[in-house]
């Protein structure tokens, strides 16, 4: 029996055995058909299938063998990839008769689901194919095929890569062992063991048919594995669009395992994300968004977006996700809000002018943006803050970035700097920081699907300065903070980045303070500031591709320009040189 909540079960009789299937959601609404891979049941949808039954109709099978499904007799040859495609037909035209599905398939299930899209018996049921971790055997067989025909020492090491990878393919094609070790121990030890390594979220997974499940499971490996490889057929082209999901951090299969898939494909959409095998059970939101995302583009005819997705950088990789940009009205704040528009993310635009963020988030749905908003709170409002991060999780969900940029400037010698001063560069540059990690980041980690942190430094925060001495020291904090947090979170799946721009042509220089002169006196300092960044020429939009990168590459300190990158380099190996930079007056 299932456990899945609410959910509607039914048998249907295919090929000699009865498959267990169960329903969630409204049957006149369009079908999506999620099938499980190796050694699970339905139930490792559990997670994804509720987040769609409120849009979709969600059908969900155990494969023959698995869950409540009966298994075939004798088991050999009975797991074949041609039976396995009658076991989906059934199920389709049980669950959507007169309506083509859409098909989503993790591990073995989208090795399946290739298949289904593949073969010319199956046009006409499918209307589109999300891949999560598992590709096609004949793709597979004709990726070997040519790094062997052709060989390079890159593709030698991708063939000895995924040859290392592959381990337990070889081990399940043994005889009997594999069906004792999953009745013996294993079966015992494996929940267990997924849990330390993937740390999904428990409750009804995996489900107490394991062993057997696992046992019968392993004919999938021994009926199509050797055979597909060795002669993979040459038709194998893709008849419906196909969306890829591709976890960078999966222990089982290479990312180059995808590489040319366009030949097969026509019309490709990539997603990458950072996580193990398992998504469907560690990243359910971002998985149901996507294949809401793709299932709608699909069903409202507009199939050239389901192939090409959002056109900037990193889009496979930020398409659909909730990303959250303090600061965002103006400078390096509304550069990275737009550049991850462009890459398809939702977009919080948050600044303390409220028509600053309106036109950001104006800008962003206009690069691309799926949906943007506009959010207006000071940073260095604790209960503002408070409530922002109320609102935002209420409206829009848990933010899978977070962006903290705002900040202000402020120079002056020390004694100059008024105990007043100190405040509110401590309150906006440190505690808008401290706010933002804390209500959001408490939030991402609480949700346990990853996410990641930026906060935006500054070169000063390792290059003293006489002119800069409480700038510095506010972004220094920033500095060691988001170190601390990098490393206090790791093991939530969240990264922690802190990225030092140095000198950019951004409105800052308009609005810092200098401590100890007039008004008058002033003004003119902060023209002068702002014509030399100006003649520096660095806009705030290297700023946000270097964001953007650090995001997508899980990196701890980014330096981004160069003499951002030479004072980094001369305080760790050369601190009296940095020592003696910072004796030096200031051309202002």
């Amino acid at each position: 029996m299932t456990v899945l909540k609410g959910a509607r079960e039914r048998r249907v009789p295919a090929g000699g055995v009865e498959l267990c299937v169960a329903e969630l959601g409204d049957p006149g609404r369009p079908t999506v058909v999620l099938v499980h891979g190796y050694p699970d049941s339905k139930e490792v949808w559990s997670e994804v299938a509720a987040r769609l039954a409120g849009r979709f109709h969600v059908v969900l099978y155990d494969v023959r063998g698995h869950g409540g499904s009966t298994a075939p007799r004798p088991s050999r040859g009975g797991y074949t990839l041609e039976k396995l495609t009658d076991d989906f037909l059934a199920v389709a035209d049980a669950v959507s008769p007169g309506r083509p599905v859409h098909l989503v398939g993790h591990d073995w299930g989208s090795v399946q689901g290739w298949e289904f899209v593949t073969v010319r018996r199956t046009e006409g049921r499918i209307a589109s194919f999300t891949s999560v971790s598992g590709p096609s055997l004949d793709h597979f067989g004709h990726w070997i095929a040519e790094r062997l025909k052709r060989p390079t020492p890159r593709r030698a090491a991708q063939l000895l890569g995924q040859g290392a990878k592959s381990w337990y393919v070889y081990a399940l094609h043994t005889p009997v062992l594999p069906e004792l070790a999953w009745r013996g121990p294993l079966g015992t030890y494996w929940p267990g063991i997924l849990c330390r390594v993937e740390k999904p979220p428990t409750g009804g997974y995996p489900t107490a048919s394991l062993p057997r499940d696992a046992a019968h499971g392993a004919w999938l490996y021994r009926d199509n594995v050797r055979a597909r490889l060795r002669h993979p057929r040459t038709d194998a082209y893709a008849h419906v669009p196909v969306q890829l999901v591709t976890p960078l951090k999966d222990a089982f299969l290479s990312e180059r395992l995808s590489d040319g898939l366009e030949r097969w494909v026509p019309r490709l959409t990539r997603r990458t994300l950072p996580a193990r095998h398992w998504v469907p059970r560690t990243r359910p939101d971002l998985l149901a968004g996507w294949i809401t995302e793709f299932v709608t583009a699909v069903e409202d005819g507009r199939p050239e977006t389901a192939a090409s997705g959002a056109g900037g950088k990193h889009a496979d990789r930020f398409g659909g996700q909730l990303v959250l940009v303090t600061g965002a009205g103006s400078g390096i704040g509304r550069a990275t809000a737009l550049a991850f528009a462009r890459a398809g993310a939702r977009v919080v635009a948050v600044d303390r002018d409220a028509g600053a963020a309106a036109r950001t988030a104006e800008q962003a749905r206009d690069a691309g943006a799926p949906a943007a908003w506009a959010e207006t709170a000071d940073v260095s409002d604790a209960q503002a803050m408070e409530e922002l991060a109320a609102r935002v999780t209420a409206e829009y969900g848990v933010v899978d970035v977070l962006v903290n940029n705002a900040g202000i400037g402020l120079a002056g010698s020390f004694f100059d700097t008024t105990p007043e001063d100190w405040k509110r560069v401590l309150d906006v540059n440190l505690w808008g920081v401290v706010h933002g990690c804390r209500l959001f980041g408490r939030r991402m980690a609480e949700r346990g699907q990853g996410g990641h942190i930026v906060n935006v430094v500054s070169a000063s925060a390792y290059q003293p300065s006489r002119a800069l001495p409480a700038y510095s020291t506010s972004k220094a904090a920033v500095l060691m903070l988001s170190q601390c947090l990098r490393a206090e979170l790791a093991g939530r799946g969240i990264g922690v980045t802190a990225v030092c721009p140095g000198f950019v042509a951004t409105g800052i220089t308009s609005t810092a303070r200098f401590a100890g002169v007039g008004d008058e006196e002033e003004a003119r300092l902060r023209r002068r500031a702002a014509r030399l960044y100006g003649l520096r020429g660095c806009p705030p939009e290297k700023v946000a591709d270097a964001i953007l990168d650090a995001v997508a590459h899980d990196r701890a300190v980014v330096a981004v320009t160069p003499e951002a990158r030479a004072a980094r380099l001369l305080s760790r190996f050369l601190p009296g040189v940095s020592r003696a930079v910072a004796r030096v007056k200031p051309p202002l």
